[in-house]
């Protein structure tokens, strides 16, 4: 596949002239086209490039699938393990067959402190908890651990934050470490995304965009107080364009599990609907039994991303951009292109 990077280019303006973000496309680690847009510090006018960092929002959920598929590999865990024997924690409504399996696919029916099927304002949540209290998975407990069941373990799909929660309390019941420590050990590292990492709001490093939340009359301030401070294992890392070209290109060589589990985590596992379905911490689009595209993507207050890989065409477009939705009307210009090519 040949791109043609003028009209790309000229796709992008055309799609959302006030896009403040990146854009890539890469093949394997190789980059076809990258490009900045906007400031990543309105303030000082900094401008974003190809290597700033971006907050992901649910991006990393697949980070989190990872290394629960890495635990399975090395027989600490099974995708069958049932989560009320592996978490100690009170869950007095919850059905005792959800399974690791079952969060991983958003399908365990058990409740959320986010139900994106019902709520829509994230920054909400944080009006009356401070989001500096929310230090690791345990801290958002009390926001749904006492909920009943929406329906019974693998019933139907319904996207659950919370359920990714869980899977880091797994992580660290199994491993006695913390999910972040055990993510950077089986993820980040080995697939040497050296310029991602868990860092909390108030202390960013370099070349790491602010999101920015944008009012109604022109204004516009940061999320710091929007979102959890540090990132949580249903989203929040921080991570490259080029990095998200490094994870995926260390996945699909194995450089992070094996050729097995790699192929279980790639299985399209339930679908939302004629074209839309859910893998482990990746959304799958297929057609007639053919994948067209692997994707993990994510939106919170002055965050958003989307990574898709197209197999056919082998190339990985990367979009992340420093507002909450300025990314999907670019990808889905994008798409229509790549899709077409």
């Amino acid at each position: 596949m040949k791109l043609d990077i003028q009209h790309v280019t000229a796709l992008i303006a055309e799609a959302e002239p006030r896009f403040t973000g990146v854009v890539t496309l890469h093949r394997g680690v190789e980059p076809l086209f990258a490009q900045g847009y906007g400031y990543a510090n309105r303030a000082e006018r900094l401008p974003n490039t190809p290597d700033t960092r971006f907050g992901m929002a649910s991006g990393s959920k697949v980070f989190t699938a990872v290394a629960i598929c890495k635990l399975v590999e090395q027989g600490r865990l099974s995708f069958d393990a049932r989560l009320l024997d592996l978490v100690a924690a009170d869950f007095p409504q919850f059905d005792p067959g959800i399974t690791v399996h079952h969060l991983l696919t958003h399908t365990s029916g058990a409740p959320d402190y986010f139900d994106e099927e019902f709520m829509d304002d994230f920054a909400a949540l944080w009006e009356t908890r401070p989001v500096y209290t929310l230090h690791g998975p345990r801290d958002l407990l009390p926001l749904f651990q006492h909920q009943p069941m929406k329906f019974a373990p693998g019933e139907r799909f319904s996207y659950n934050n919370g359920g990714y929660i869980l899977l880091g309390l797994i992580i660290e019941a199994v491993t006695g470490a913390s999910f972040r420590d055990t993510i950077m050990e089986h993820v980040l590292r080995p697939a040497e995304m050296a310029d991602s990492g868990f860092f909390p709001m108030h202390a960013l490093p370099e070349r790491t965009a602010y999101g920015y939340i944008e009012e109604e009359d022109g204004s516009w301030r940061t999320n710091i107080f929007a979102v959890p401070y540090i990132a949580q294992p249903d989203g929040g890392t921080f991570t490259t364009a080029p990095d998200m070209a490094r994870f995926w290109n260390a996945l699909r060589s194995h450089r992070l599990l094996s050729p097995e589990i790699t192929s279980q985590m790639l299985t399209l596992h339930v679908t939302e609907d004629d074209s839309d379905g859910y893998s482990y911490g990746i959304w799958m689009q297929h057609r007639e039994g053919k994948m067209i595209t692997y994707c993990v993507m994510g939106e919170d207050p002055g965050v958003s991303l989307l990574s898709r890989i197209y197999p056919a065409q082998d190339v990985l477009l990367t979009i992340i951009g420093n507002t909450e939705s300025a990314v999907w009307p670019v990808a889905h210009a994008l798409h229509e292109y790549l899709t077409q090519v």
